[in-house]
């Protein structure tokens, strides 16, 4: 036992003062921030490998932007402050901030040996606005962000573990083993001639210990120590108790399948490219976010300036109905006439209605997507939204060739650069498949020493054995001390070294693996292919979209300037009785929805521009976003300053 307890002690010792494996720190944390992993007292640093990371709880507190926006009831929003809330605060976006820290800690998991469990590749494509525009007949974003789908969006593995094929990568982390038994046996004895005694009885403890390694050349190393202690009432033995040691050395080395570091160390080139490619997926989940909420602004926007049409509208209506009273007060037209007018007021209000809620509509998708408790949040519950920034289409387009849009797209799009990154990461996989195809011949090599040592047997010889003289070699006497002295001078040492060669017949399997990897990679690069011809085809009718919108603005203009002569000229007309209610109420109509279609067509052309921002990838760039502050929640832009307050806002 004394010499177990030695051996203990100088492991433990070892272990204490080794240096820290590279890699155990909790993914995403910075080492200079947490005092567990810059340093600490030796068993903190001992048990460091066996406690769990902290990681910390999400955040479901809004920043401070958002309370400071507020006032009197309502939140005033100007578009770069609401593209801040989101960068702050929406959902997706946070979701997709645990992505590099994920990659981070598979590159551990890589850098161990173990399996690659793969990195979230999906991204959410933002709310749609409310359904319809009660007038205008278009959709909110929802036809717009359908663009911002990025090719890979959904090809993440997710949280499952990938099975991996082609050769096992060693466990490249190095293993301590430590085991000790004690016990006692009996023997019981057919023949008493020897010993002169029915049964043998033995008291044993035996103690190993020994520490593994494997490397990236495909070589495995152990280094194994074993001691054992016998005590028997075995008279004939020279030596009792006796102790025995070994020291060994073994080294395998795979010469074929699993040789090479660019085989071995696989896993760790991916994991190293999935860093990138989480990177990589949040920048486009930031432009997918932002695409989106760009959209929702511009329409909750166009809501409003609807909503203020609609309330002219009924305005007019209102004041038209009261003249038909007056008229057919003094006996000017016939009653039937306000039967007409009336009929024409309670349409603009039903369409008023319909205004006001898609108004209300829009401000409570806006609501859940700028905060992280949605609608329950305190700060946004009962307020309404106040958009300060006002539809606008400029004098002149921007006139840029359609190959120099397309460039910047292809330079720019997140998605083929996943797309890259995938392609890359097949490929060094097949590295594995293609080691599968070889034989398996591992070279072994065995160095090992013995010793044996103790004290001579005390035990009185069988009266049969007394003439047998009992000597024992002083080479032999001693304790531990002495089986330590025999396994250094290596009196006793062992040597071996082999091979073993396995070659599977048909090998069916890893031609199967490997065929199937390179199956898989053809159609990568044809998928590669076909998204670069979508975004080039994308950018094309994001362009011609743009330019559709601006002329359907023109002409939604000219409609409702025609319309506004033709009301005129009706309401003249109808005052020197050339006219008829009915007909100036048909003119009233028009011109309602020729003003509703000059909004809409103004919504066109900002979700038009927004998707060819989109399908350029200037998204960013044109916004000043900066990716880190994305990340890191916090926007460095002062929240715009609050207008004064307009009633006529409410």
């Amino acid at each position: 036992m004394r010499s177990n307890r030695s051996i203990l002690a100088m492991i433990c010792a070892a272990l204490v003062v080794a240096p820290a494996a590279p890699g155990q720190r909790p993914p995403g944390t910075d080492p200079t921030s947490d005092p567990r992993l810059s340093g600490g007292n030796f068993f903190e640093r001992l048990a460091r490998p066996y406690t769990a990371p902290e990681i910390p709880a999400v955040r479901l507190d809004n920043s401070s932007r958002l309370q400071s926006l507020v006032r009197a009831g309502r939140i005033y929003l100007s578009l770069r402050d609401t593209i801040a809330l989101a960068l702050e605060n929406n959902l997706d976006i946070a979701v997709s901030r645990f992505g590099p820290a994920i990659a981070e800690a598979d590159l551990m998991r890589a850098e161990a040996g173990g399996l690659l469990r793969g990195v979230p590749q999906a991204v959410q494509q933002g709310a749609s606005s409310a359904a319809v525009q009660a007038t205008g007949g278009f959709t909110g974003v929802g036809g717009a962000s359908t663009g911002t789908t990025g090719t890979g969006g959904s090809s993440g593995t997710g949280g499952t573990v990938i099975t991996q094929t082609g050769t096992s990568i060693p466990n490249l982390d190095p293993s301590f083993f430590v085991s000790y038994n004690w016990g006692h046996n009996s023997r019981p004895q057919a023949n008493t001639v020897t010993t002169g005694l029915t049964a043998l009885a033995f008291n044993a403890q035996s103690f190993q210990s020994g520490i593994q390694k494997s490397w990236l050349t495909g070589t495995t190393t152990s280094l194994a120590w074993l001691t054992d202690s016998t005590t028997s009432n075995n008279p004939v033995n020279n030596i009792n108790p006796v102790s025995t040691g070994s020291l060994s050395f073994t080294v395998t080395q795979r010469l074929l399948q699993g040789f090479g570091i660019a085989v071995n160390n696989r896993n760790i080139r991916i994991a190293k490219n999935n860093q990138r490619l989480s990177d990589v997926i949040f920048r486009q989940q930031v432009i997918a976010t932002v695409s989106s909420v760009l959209n929702l602004y511009w329409d909750l926007v166009s809501f409003n300036e609807d909503l203020r049409v609609k309330r002219q509208a009924l305005a007019v209506a209102q004041k038209f109905l009261e003249d038909q009273k007056k008229q057919v007060e003094i006996g000017t037209i016939a009653p039937i006439e306000i039967v007409r007018a009336e009929a024409r007021v309670a349409q603009a209000q039903q369409e008023l209605t319909n205004a006001e809620t898609n108004v209300l509509q829009q401000e409570t998708i806006l609501k859940n997507v700028l905060s992280r408790t949605g609608v329950a949040s305190p700060e946004l519950a009962d307020v309404r939204i106040v958009p300060t920034d006002t539809l606008d289409i400029p004098e002149q387009e921007p006139v840029e060739p359609i190959q120099d849009l397309v460039e910047q797209a292809l330079q720019k799009r997140p998605e083929l650069e996943v797309t890259r990154i995938n392609i890359e990461n097949t490929k060094i996989g097949i590295a594995g498949s293609r080691s599968q195809l070889l034989p398996s011949l591992d070279l072994q090599l065995n160095l090992a020493n013995r010793a044996l040592a103790g004290t001579p047997n005390g035990l009185p010889l069988p009266s049969n054995l007394q003439n047998v003289s009992r000597a024992v070699d002083p080479f032999f006497v001693g304790g531990f001390g002495s089986v330590m002295g025999q396994l250094f001078r290596r009196n006793f040492p062992d040597y071996a070294v082999g091979f073993q060669l396995n070659i599977p017949i048909r090998n069916r399997t890893a031609q199967a693996d490997y065929t199937r990897d390179m199956l898989q990679l053809r159609q990568q690069e044809l998928r590669a292919q076909a998204q670069i011809n979508d975004i080039r085809v994308g950018v094309q009718q994001a362009l011609i979209a743009v330019q559709q919108a601006r002329a359907r603005h023109e002409f939604a203009v000219k409609e409702r300037i025609l319309q506004e002569q033709t009301l005129d000229a009706e309401q003249k007309k109808y005052a020197l009785g050339a006219s008829t209610a009915f007909q100036v109420i048909q003119t009233q109509r028009d011109l309602a929805q020729a003003q509703a279609a000059e909004v809409a067509a103004m919504a066109a052309y900002q979700r038009a521009r927004t998707q060819l921002d989109f399908a350029t990838g200037r998204i960013l760039e044109k916004y000043n976003i900066e990716i880190e502050e994305a990340k890191q929640g916090q926007v460095s832009w002062m929240p715009s300053p609050i207008p004064a307050v307009d009633d006529n806002n409410k």
